[in-house]
């Protein structure tokens, strides 16, 4: 089993930044494909962010140039800073871990773990 604790969010004004953390149990993260996701309210959920064992990342077009996804295996910690932030990124953000072999997709169905999830609110 992995359980997931996301950390860092909170209510900022349009321009701030924020840095999210998730922390992972498990053994064997280092092999995980990990990945942010977002769900707004009354949207889907949404790929962010992920970020493969071998440290490659993926960015939605949304946020690419704002955000940066990284990951210390060491201390089994995901990361999201998210810079230049806007209304619309106002959601839900979930951090996922997927024990699946492969490239790592940005797709929900893909992960196998899920944190509880914090909120991030953006002001304009």
């Amino acid at each position: 089993q992995v359980q997931l604790v996301e950390s860092g969010g909170g209510s900022v004004e349009a321009g701030e930044s924020l840095r999210l953390s998730c922390a992972a149990s498990g053994d064997r993260y280092s092999n995980f494909c990990m990945g942010w996701f977002r769900q707004a309210s009354g949207k889907e959920r949404e790929g962010v962010a992920v970020i493969t064992r071998d440290g490659i990342t993926n960015y939605a077009d949304s946020v690419k140039g704002r955000f940066t996804i990284s990951r210390d295996n060491g201390k089994r910690t995901l990361y999201l800073q998210m810079d230049s932030l806007k209304p619309e990124d106002t959601a839900m953000y979930y951090c996922a871990a997927s024990t699946k072999m492969g490239p790592c997709l940005a797709k929900p169905g893909y992960y196998d773990y899920w944190g509880q999830g914090t909120q991030v609110t953006v002001s304009s």
